[in-house]
């Protein structure tokens, strides 16, 4: 007999599978209805580890780390803070005097209303003191405030300081929730903060993330420095709002963030926050003379180079600032410096650069002793120094007869941090003895008779003895040149 083709076994094994599954079918019925009714039977749970600890479910599980508990008493204290400012703005048409005469415009500027937002922090709950920026309120006409709970408070304006970006106002005191103020000198990296603000205008918003460095300075365009940087986000409406540790408590007052394509791009993680102990002594002082008082050493510095290390038979790793001159009757005097001095730290804080330890004196308060760690060849010196207040402006005519109309004052910090030192020409009267020489408002002398000025002090003490003949050298806008006067 010849075997069956091997098609013809596999067609009937499969025909004769398919009539006993029928066959099965049929002895056992089951009603779709009835099938959809009975529930699952569940899957056995796992046997108990060997230990016989019992499996834990779900609900037995310990609760999940939340920052909520924290925020329900930091979030009340933070409010949204809407400014208002009227600009003085004139078309290139409106500013001609024929166009305003057979227009019959009017001989004065148009006026813009322009709005902004920010954020603030509560920082005295019975006096209703907020915290803020100064560049959130700077020049502002009016300054509203947004409560958490939906209260719409106008505010007093107390003062503000540039320099640091700290701002102070007041609204009414009333079921107000405040936060306390946290020691920032303990602060670490890798500490754990939270950032809360208004966004964009979005409203009250948190995001967290840790303090990536403190101390941070060197940043352009911004006053004196000595940030607390974060990578928690922080973008454009953010600034005067509240950066708090794990406790909320206040640590910082945000301020800026970074980006290179500009702050409207977003955040990138690279956000700053003025330290609380600054922000505090910064508020002591609006509250006491309404204004910061700022003090000097009176010294002219550069920075310490390699090569500048090698002449002064210094280690070319060696980094600080050398004084490069000391004012007459100045406190650096009085402490012993020299020229040739190279400063390393103040109050134990290290000084990589001439900037750096100007941005120390303006941050450290006055009339109060202070300590120089300074290299003198291969001497190390301990030196103590009680920094003095500077005028901010000085009339023209107290320095030099031939400045007579002129208010003369600091540099802004921003400018400076920027690389241009020198004096700032705040006002000059048309019909005074510097107008006639050439002096405009605006103008920034940064050298006289060939010699450097960096700022107020240097300039009097380069006059402090009148020369027969006097030039100054001048930038106006993005020219620079001799200004001689007589």
């Amino acid at each position: 007999m010849r075997p069956l083709p091997l098609f013809a076994c596999l067609l009937a094994a499969a025909l004769l599978g398919g009539l006993v599954a029928r066959g099965a079918d049929d002895a056992t019925p089951v009603p779709a209805a009835r099938a959809a009714a009975e529930p699952a039977v569940p899957a056995p749970l796992p046997p108990a580890p060997a230990g016989g600890e019992p499996v834990r479910t779900v609900a037995a599980l310990p609760a999940l780390p939340s920052l909520a508990p924290m925020l329900e008493n930091v979030t009340p204290a933070v409010v949204n803070i809407y400014t208002r400012q009227v600009v003085e703005v004139q078309s290139p048409l409106a500013a001609d005097p024929f166009f305003r005469r057979f227009f019959g415009l009017p001989d004065m500027p148009l006026r813009r209303e322009s709005q902004s937002l920010g954020s603030g922090v509560i920082v005295d709950a019975e006096r209703g003191y907020v915290l803020t920026n100064h560049h959130v309120v700077e020049n502002a006409t009016e300054v509203s405030v947004q409560l958490q709970d939906g209260r719409t408070l106008e505010a007093e304006f107390i003062g503000s300081d540039p320099g640091t970006d700290v701002a102070l106002i007041r609204i009414p005191a009333g079921n107000l929730r405040a936060l306390p103020l946290a020691d920032s000198q303990s602060l670490r990296v890798g500490d754990f903060v939270v950032a809360v603000g208004n966004p964009f205008g979005l409203g009250q918003t948190v995001t967290s993330g840790i303090v990536s460095a403190v101390g941070r300075s060197g940043l352009t365009g911004l006053g004196f420095q000595d940030f607390i940087q974060t990578d928690a986000s922080i973008n454009p409406g953010n600034s005067g709002g509240a950066l708090v540790n794990l406790r909320g408590e206040l640590v910082g007052i945000n301020t800026a963030s970074f980006n290179p394509r500009g702050s409207a791009a977003g955040n990138i993680g690279l956000g700053f926050a003025i330290p609380s102990n600054l922000a505090r002594e910064v508020m002591r002082q609006l509250l006491v003379y309404g204004e910061v008082k700022r003090g000097s050493l009176g010294v002219e510095l550069t920075d310490l180079t390699p090569r500048f290390a090698r002449e002064l038979g210094l280690e070319p790793t060696l980094r600080g600032a050398i004084v490069t001159r000391v004012y007459r009757n100045a406190p650096g005097e009085a402490a012993g410096l020299r020229p040739g001095d190279v400063v390393t730290a103040i109050n134990r804080q290290r000084v990589e650069s001439a900037q750096a330890l100007r941005n120390a004196e303006g941050l450290l308060p006055v009339n109060r002793p202070v300590t120089l760690e300074v290299r003198r060849g291969a001497q190390t010196l301990s030196l103590s120094a009680t920094l003095r207040e500077q005028p901010r402006q000085l009339p023209g005519a107290d320095i030099d007869p031939r400045l007579e109309g002129a208010l003369l004052g600091e540099v802004a910090e921003r400018f400076r941090n920027a690389g241009l030192l020198g004096v700032a020409v705040a006002e000059v009267d048309p019909r005074s003895r510097a107008a006639l020489n050439g002096l405009r408002p605006g103008d920034r002398i940064y050298g006289v008779n060939g010699r450097r000025v960096d700022d107020l002090a240097a300039l009097r003490s380069a006059l402090a003895q009148p020369p027969g003949r006097l030039v100054l050298r001048v930038q106006r806008g993005a020219q620079q040149g001799d200004l001689e006067l007589r």
